[in-house]
């Protein structure tokens, strides 16, 4: 799994809106890989996973809750929008993604595909 970044190109021609990248940890065992991603300030409605060919991305937009009347007088998270791209290996099955969200914690386990998990051969004696 690679993350992936856009080609000089691409990002001329999209533009891409501004976004935070979140931290993410890659976890692989035996059975598959899990991400997790801080993602704090995204409500879950707000929270996107989209799957495209071999293309794994998540964004969530941040939405601050102040009280009536009130405004930032100072702000450390400018950009309202977080983004991660990551390009999926093809010994993982994309068909199987389980997702959860949790205060703000995204976790996604993504196992490996059948002819990518160890499996037992058997010797017949002969």
């Amino acid at each position: 799994m690679n993350e992936t970044k856009p080609s000089t190109n691409e990002q001329r021609n999209t533009r891409p809106e501004a976004a935070i990248l979140p931290p993410v940890d890659v976890i692989e065992d035996k059975s598959g890989i899990t991400l997790i991603a801080d993602l704090p300030g995204v409500a879950k409605e707000n929270m996107h996973v989209r799957l495209e060919a071999d293309t794994l991305t998540i964004e969530g937009e941040v939405t601050l809750n102040l009280p009536q009347g009130t405004e930032a007088t100072h702000a450390e998270v400018n950009l309202p929008r977080y983004r991660r791209a990551f390009t999926l290996s093809k010994e993982l099955d994309s068909e199987q993604v389980r997702a959860e969200f949790t205060h703000g914690v995204l976790k996604l386990h993504i196992p490996k595909a059948a002819h990518a998990q160890p499996r037992k051969v058997d010797v017949h004696v002969g």
